[in-house]
């Protein structure tokens, strides 16, 4: 379980004086020592700041294009005005000849410029601030040790000894592109070259006419410390890239801004990590006041937490369903009884009302009664027999 009355510390932080090992393999494949992870590879994984910082940094190496700002004008053409039955847009003078008297200069025309020419002077370049990029790159290198994320993006490393691969520093010494070779085939590496080698296909659009007609996936990322000719090694083989371990740059880290690059260190450049981005414990050396990223949460596993003994406890006991069935609603005005649920009174009122016209009408048929024994009989029939004679009269008039 987890206790509430403790301050909640960065799991990460805690378990930093017994941090993983990884094992350094030679040049012939074997394992030879054990390293202790850096403590970048530890830092919180952000794919939403990657990705952002990626798409800017990713702009910055285009070049400004724009069309001629003549192009589209290039002819003598005036509007004819009104009065002639046809549209004001301008038209190319003269004569004899299918040319003239077409609209020209309008971005409607045939010939003529675009809608909103595009101008150099766009805004091309994009500023990322500094410390987005850095944990930008410590996410990307923090993912590069997760075989789960390496495999999602689709390096071949099935047979890949551990990630992340660390190698001895003789390799720095390579020249030889065969050498290079025999290395990445004995640390079961080179599928992934071979990987790219299978996808490479004409690349679609226009690219095909300028100079990268075809297009590949890539594959690992050899970083180095020192240059003793590992690069001209390296830098044959397709989809490999080099990197220096104090020049590392996303657009290298998570092409396309898919974090899960496979990364291939040499021991030295393994070891210079925890100097160029620091630890949970010391800042980093080499980049003034930075310290690393902290997680947010010391336990990802949520649905741990929320079922551990701890919280169970201070909640509250889960809400029962109501029993009572979907009652319908009913209107007060024509329902009595839903009248008298919502106001008690109202039985009085009602009860009341009633003997009030009862007493009325007993009043009303007494009166009534009175009346009629006031009147003679023989008078009271002479009534009635003359208003029937009126009735025979009036429906002979309306024949």
């Amino acid at each position: 379980g987890i206790d509430t009355n403790k301050p909640t510390r960065n799991f990460l932080q805690n378990t930093m004086s017994s941090r993983p090992l990884v094992q350094v393999f030679s040049v012939e494949g074997k394992a030879t020592e054990s390293v202790a992870l850096p403590a970048v590879f530890t830092a919180p994984i952000r794919s939403d700041v990657v990705h952002f910082v990626h798409s800017n940094l990713a702009k910055n190496h285009r070049q400004p294009y724009a069309v001629s700002k003549r192009a589209g004008h290039q002819t003598s053409a005036e509007s004819w005005g009104t009065g002639r039955a046809v549209a004001r847009i301008p038209r190319v003078g003269g004569g004899g000849t299918g040319r003239s008297g077409q609209g020209a200069f309008g971005n409607m025309c045939r010939g003529g410029r675009m809608f909103a020419p595009t101008k150099i002077w766009r805004k091309w370049h994009r500023k990322v601030n500094t410390t987005q990029r850095r944990l930008a790159v410590s996410s990307a290198l923090a993912a590069s040790a997760l075989p789960s994320l390496v495999l999602a993006r689709g390096h071949s490393i099935a047979r890949v000894p551990e990630i992340p691969l660390v190698v001895e520093d003789a390799v720095q010494g390579v020249t030889k592109t065969s050498a290079a070779v025999a290395l990445l085939t004995k640390l079961h590496a080179h599928k992934d070259v071979d990987r790219v080698k299978r996808t490479r296909k004409l690349r679609p659009g226009k690219g095909k006419l300028r100079n990268r007609r075809h297009v590949s996936r890539l594959g690992p990322l050899v970083v180095y410390a020192e240059d003793n000719g590992v690069t001209r090694a390296f830098r044959n083989l397709p989809g490999v890239e080099l990197a220096r371990v104090s020049r590392l740059n996303l657009l290298r880290l998570a092409p396309g801004g898919h974090l899960g690059r496979f990364i291939i260190w040499t021991k030295s450049a393994f070891l210079k990590l925890d100097e160029i981005f620091g630890t949970y414990q010391k800042a980093a050396v080499q980049k003034v006041g930075y310290h690393l990223p902290r997680s947010v949460l010391s336990n990802a596993d949520i649905q741990r937490i929320i079922n551990s003994d701890d919280v169970q406890k201070a909640l509250r006991p889960k809400a029962q369903p109501s029993a009572l069935p979907y009652r319908h609603k009913k209107n007060p005005l024509r329902n009595l009884r839903e009248m008298i649920r919502l106001n008690p009174y109202q039985k009085s009122i009602t009860r009341r009302a009633l003997l009030v016209q009862a007493e009325r009408a007993a009043g009303k048929a007494e009166f009534v009664a009175k009346k009629r024994a006031a009147v003679p009989e023989a008078k009271r029939k002479e009534a009635k027999a003359a208003h029937k004679l009126s009735k025979k009269h009036g429906r002979e008039l309306v024949q």
